[in-house]
């Protein structure tokens, strides 16, 4: 997903505690909208995923009480930057633009931007091959701003959804050609039975860091530098010691996230 920014409040208050003993206290934002394998809460509101699992290993190194807080995504970079969370971790893509705002972290995972399409559709992932096609992307995420700037010209009819889910129905139901989007968050739809009868993934689109970013990391308010060395400091422990490779394989096997 690799999402980006606006204005707005919570969109929930559900929160939980992720950590029992600790010295410091901080919110954790992520996006209201499910973000499954990482981040969904169940039919009891608590939450989920490969992201709230390094949540958690975070905040044991960083000797921390955190609280989940899902918020309206178009909100999170202002509740950052007045105190209403401490940090972001919610699969938010490292762009020169958010980078202006916050500060953020090293790398946690990076996974690339890709098209999936319906089947007996000609569609590929280049500005010729979307030619008159109806592309889905997600509000708010680095691919709806990839897609305007790199389809739009190509007279591809650009559609905008809350939720990756939504974008899936509609292509699997045929009202959408192609779903642009994080091939690593299309992968479960892209391997279920409705994916495999309805859709092919057409491959990854071209690079372009300044839009798609350079990976996902935490974010961080500017001023808060002591917090953003520990939490590096944190991030390389979870890589060193083998926890990245604990918490990623019950939901990605053996495919590394982490990227280059």
């Amino acid at each position: 997903m690799k999402r980006l920014l606006a204005g707005s409040a919570f969109a929930l208050l559900t929160v939980f505690t992720l950590s029992a003993t600790a010295d410091d206290d901080y919110r954790v934002g992520i996006s209201a909208e499910p973000y499954p394998p990482f981040y969904s809460p169940d039919a009891s509101g608590e939450w989920s995923g490969w992201e709230i699992d390094f949540t958690h290993a975070l905040c044991q190194r960083l000797d921390a009480t955190c609280e989940i807080v899902p918020l309206a995504w178009g909100g999170i970079i202002p509740a950052l930057k007045t105190g209403k969370i401490d940090m972001i971790i919610g699969s938010m893509g490292i762009t020169p633009e958010r980078a202006k705002q916050i500060a953020f972290s090293q790398k946690y995972y990076d996974t690339p931007t890709g098209l999936l399409a319906a089947k007996g559709s000609d569609v590929q992932p280049t500005p010729e091959g979307v030619k008159g096609a109806y592309l889905g992307v997600q509000s708010g995420s680095i691919q709806e701003s990839y897609a305007y700037k790199y389809f739009s010209h190509s007279a591809a009819d650009i559609k905008v959804y809350q939720t990756l889910d939504e974008e899936l129905q509609d292509l699997s139901a045929g009202r959408i050609d192609a779903v642009v989007g994080d091939t690593l968050a299309m992968q479960p739809f892209i391997d279920s039975d409705l994916g495999q009868a309805c859709c092919e993934f057409r491959g990854n689109v071209a690079a372009d860091p300044a839009v798609l970013g350079r990976g996902v990391g935490v974010g961080l308010r500017k001023e808060d530098t002591e917090l953003l060395s520990r939490v590096n400091a944190a991030i390389s422990d979870i890589l060193a010691d083998g926890t990245y490779q604990k918490i990623s394989k019950p939901y990605f096997g053996d495919l590394s996230i982490y990227g280059d």
